[in-house]
């Protein structure tokens, strides 16, 4: 292995140590309903993103929720010098997708003797936990009234 690549896999490790993934397969929810709520929390703190998911009243919500528990505890046993960072508010959700699933296929009676085709979509869900981009400070210019 060169260098540079070596370089390259030891920043990934670092990478990797800073964050956790918890994933949930086959959620039997339609995935545009699980994206209205994963869409309210994504890139937020995480003791504010449990908040906004038990005062939501969509049933996708209470499995996302679980699961933000899930992807806080893999956090917590990864890092467990810097639990610290989790109560000052450093901690956010840095990435969330949902993705679609199988969907199982099944039919309806309709009128005049037909068949009409169900569609039961289902979802997966991915989270990723990790420590909050601090931005770049820029210097603040004064500029002074003539």
């Amino acid at each position: 292995m060169g260098a540079r690549k070596r370089e390259m896999a030891e920043r990934l490790k670092e990478a990797r140590k800073q964050t956790a993934i918890a994933k949930l397969n086959n959620v039997p929810t339609s995935p545009r309903k699980m994206r209205l709520v994963a869409d309210l929390v994504r890139g937020v703190e995480v003791n504010r993103a449990l908040d906004i998911l038990k005062y939501t009243k969509k049933e996708a919500s209470v499995r996302l929720e679980k699961l933000l528990k899930s992807a806080i505890a893999n956090w917590e046993s990864k890092n467990e010098s810097e639990k610290k960072e989790l109560e000052n508010g450093n901690i956010c959700i840095t990435h969330i997708s949902v993705g679609q699933g199988r969907t199982l296929k099944r039919i309806r009676t309709a009128p005049q003797g037909r068949a009409a085709r169900i569609r039961k979509r289902s979802n997966h869900v991915t989270i990723i936990v990790g420590k909050k981009n601090e931005p770049v400070k820029e210097t603040e210019t004064v500029t002074e009234e003539q």
